[in-house]
């Protein structure tokens, strides 16, 4: 953001006054930022209805099943956007496979309802509201046991306690998950992109791609533009959410056990089918229909054991060179990325729980920026700062997979980050510091106690990265070349080309792989922090 700002304003640079006054002036501009905002309002709200009623029921009452609910409930936040997006896609459009099988499939040329304004919000709602239902969810574990006691010995019904105890004492939680989420939505660009451009519905980050895509490095001044907007916009709400909690004083005098969950009684069974058709319409039925595309020889075609074919598969994993290149750039950077930031989040880890000073706080909040603001800001601060070769060694990444590799690494760095911080402050420091007084080196420290001692946490957070960035859309569409395409950017080009079946076969593999790591990862639970890996019940 800041870069931006600076290649703005710095007099003689590659942008000027004029292009602020280029964007001000195109309708545009306004007519994105208008479209922004609807959406991230939109999402956001429905999002926090979505995430909250759910947390309540799951954290409240005594319906039974909940590691496995959590456990689904919480995939679609593991799934990359523009996968959700083609998946309701495929479900409910004109050629939907699973539409045709029972007979319910609109005649063919028809309008998807999802290409809209109310479907992008929809999807957006689906997609974070999982990220509420964490947040509020963490929130309910600390609910003081003795007031809600309190309030029902006193009379109140559960609704009462509920409006008057609950929600209350839950609004810093609900107000952090709104911004959280107002963000992601105002930069999210697989779902605007997926369901907006056909409709030629734009929002700021797909507005610009579509400048990037049609003038190449030429328009680097009015995207940054943009870009700053959608900062702007960003940091607005952040700012907001830290006006609005300031505003009453919610904090928590004592800590006590968690609260007794409400005794559903005859209406546990209703809960919990409620629950789980909550499961069936936002991960089976659109993955089904994923998974049916991906099975049909071409568009429209109904599928059939004569029809049903496993050739897109094979086109995309042996055949299409891109999507070969895709693979191995995705997996190679991805990888990379995991590794590294599990590499640097345990030194870092350990000066900012175990070395708290100014400089740390600052370092903290170096790391947590470019995660919290949207990735197209990312992305374009990326294009300028490496447009030209890197001083002193004169290195050119710009147009290669390593600027990818770049943007991945500061943006993804706080997911091995924040566990790595809450495992050293779960952590005895004993055996360090008596390795210290011993006249153990840092390094020797390092490698021989606390690398050991947080190691799970550290490649719990890890594993968050690589699935995050395996098929990660938002960044590399913008910064992607011939040859250093990315998973996401593929899918984006087979559904823009027309080619569903080719882009589901690809979306599969990254959902099934996704699902793998997730289910591999509950081995590490025992020796994490409770909330590191957020499918954990």
């Amino acid at each position: 953001m800041l870069r931006l700002v600076q290649e703005i304003l710095a007099p003689g640079g590659r942008l000027s006054i004029a292009a602020v006054e280029a964007g001000l002036s195109n309708p545009s501009t306004w007519t994105a930022t208008w479209n922004s905002l609807v959406v991230g309002f939109g999402g956001t709200i429905l999002a926090v209805l979505f995430g909250t009623a759910v947390a309540i029921l799951v954290s409240l009452t005594d319906v039974r099943g909940r590691s496995a609910f959590v456990l689904c409930f919480v995939t679609p936040l593991m799934i990359a956007p523009q996968v959700t997006a083609l998946a309701w896609l495929q479900l409910f459009g004109p050629a939907s496979p699973l539409l045709k099988l029972i007979g319910l499939a609109p005649p063919l040329g028809t309008r998807n309802p999802l290409y809209s304004a109310q479907g992008i919000i929809l999807l957006l709602g689906i997609q974070y509201g999982p990220l509420v239902f964490l947040m509020v969810r963490a929130g309910l574990r600390k609910l003081p046991r003795e007031l809600v006691e309190a309030g029902l010995a006193g009379g109140a019904g559960r609704w009462t306690v509920l409006r008057t105890i609950v929600l209350p004492l839950m609004t810093p939680s609900i107000i952090g998950a709104s911004a959280l989420v107002f963000v992601s939505c105002v930069g999210n660009f697989g779902i605007p992109a997926f369901l907006g451009i056909p409709a030629n519905y734009l929002v700021l980050p797909t507005l610009i791609y579509q400048r990037l895509a049609g003038a190449g490095p030429s328009v680097l001044a009015e995207v940054a533009f943009l870009s700053v907007l959608i900062g702007a916009i960003a940091m607005a709400g952040i700012v907001a959410q830290d006006i609005i909690s300031r505003r009453r004083d919610y904090r928590i005098s004592t800590t006590s056990l968690p609260v007794e969950p409400f005794e559903l009684g005859r209406y546990r069974v209703l809960a919990e089918t409620i629950m789980w058709l909550i499961v069936c319409a936002i991960l089976v039925l659109p993955l089904l229909g994923l998974f049916l595309t991906s099975l049909v020889p071409g568009y429209g075609i109904p599928l059939s054991l004569k029809t049903a074919t496993l050739s897109n598969y094979s086109f995309v994993l042996f055949d299409h060179a891109a999507a070969k290149s895709a693979f191995l750039n995705s997996s190679v950077l991805s990888v990379t990325a995991a590794v590294f930031a599990v590499l640097v989040a345990v030194p870092l880890g350990y000066f900012i729980a175990w070395r708290v000073s100014w400089w740390t706080k600052i370092l903290n909040l170096t790391v947590e920026m470019p995660y919290a603001l949207p990735g197209v800001v990312l992305a374009i601060a990326a294009l300028l700062l490496f447009l030209k070769p890197i001083p002193l060694i004169n290195l050119q990444i710009y147009n290669t997979v390593w600027i990818i590799l770049y943007a991945y690494l500061a943006r993804f760095m706080v997911l091995a980050l924040r566990p790595t911080v809450s495992g050293f402050h779960q952590i005895d420091r004993s055996l360090e510091e008596a390795a210290q007084v011993a006249g153990a080196g840092f390094m020797m420290r390092l490698r021989t106690i606390i690398f050991p001692l947080v190691a799970p946490v550290a490649v719990a957070g890890g594993l968050l990265i690589f699935m995050t960035a395996l098929s990660e859309l938002t960044v590399s569409a913008l910064l992607w070349s011939s040859g250093s395409e990315t998973i996401g950017v593929v899918i984006f080009s087979f559904e823009q080309g027309g080619d569903s079946s080719y882009a589901a076969a690809i979306s599969m593999m990254t959902v099934a792989l996704t699902f793998l790591v997730m289910l591999a990862s509950n081995f590490l639970a025992p020796h994490l922090p409770n909330g590191v890996l957020p499918w954990r019940d």
